[in-house]
């Protein structure tokens, strides 16, 4: 049975890489979840996947938007004129470098494949962001992090209370304080803002 099951599992990555060839341009956090939803749920890691798809769709998911606060944080250090909009961007920077390096060691440890850039949504609102001419650009930067981090908060703590995983779900409990301070930290200077 696991013969047959590895056998699949090739045939399927072989036809999916034959798919993604064809492809003009895969978006990456939709390669790695076809990826996961293919790896074989019953072994432990070695060959597939050691987690099942729920906690694996909640790695990537995370991963993305990690990646995607990273790369607006770096526009943001250099684009913001507000000083307290760098120093938040800083922090982002910092804050979801380290979260990135936690989940990816997990993922790996899991064979959890995690995309290897933000998904084409996640880089189409970073070029709308960059766009933004320095005026408007702190405030569309302040209100795309209230609302991402208001999101991001409403995925870890599902995560933190129905991920399966005991390293996920402490990956995303002992995160989701960090994410709760960020937002309570840009909410902040949004109102002073004004």
């Amino acid at each position: 049975m696991k013969r047959l099951s590895l056998m699949m599992m090739f045939v399927l990555s072989a036809w999916m890489f034959q798919a993604c060839n064809n492809a003009a341009k895969t978006d990456s956090k939709e390669s790695a979840d076809s990826t996961n939803e293919v790896k074989d749920t019953t072994t432990t890691g070695a060959t597939g996947i050691a987690v099942d798809e729920g906690d694996a769709k909640f790695a990537t998911d995370a991963a993305n938007g990690g990646m995607a606060e990273v790369a607006v944080g770096k526009v943001a250090e250099q684009k913001a004129v507000n000083q307290k909009v760098k120093d938040f961007a800083a922090m982002m920077v910092k804050d979801h470098s380290k979260a990135n390096d936690e989940l990816m060691a997990i993922a790996k440890a899991k064979n959890i494949t995690l995309p290897a850039a933000p998904s084409d949504d996640k880089q189409k609102e970073l070029a709308d962001l960059s766009a933004k001419s320095a005026s408007d650009f702190d405030k569309a930067y302040v209100d795309a992090m209230v609302d991402g981090h208001q999101k991001t908060i409403a995925m870890f703590e599902d995560a933190a209370k129905n991920c399966k995983d005991a390293e996920l779900k402490a990956f995303a409990t002992n995160t989701l304080p960090i994410i709760k301070g960020h937002l309570a930290e840009i909410e902040a200077i949004k109102k002073g803002m004004k």
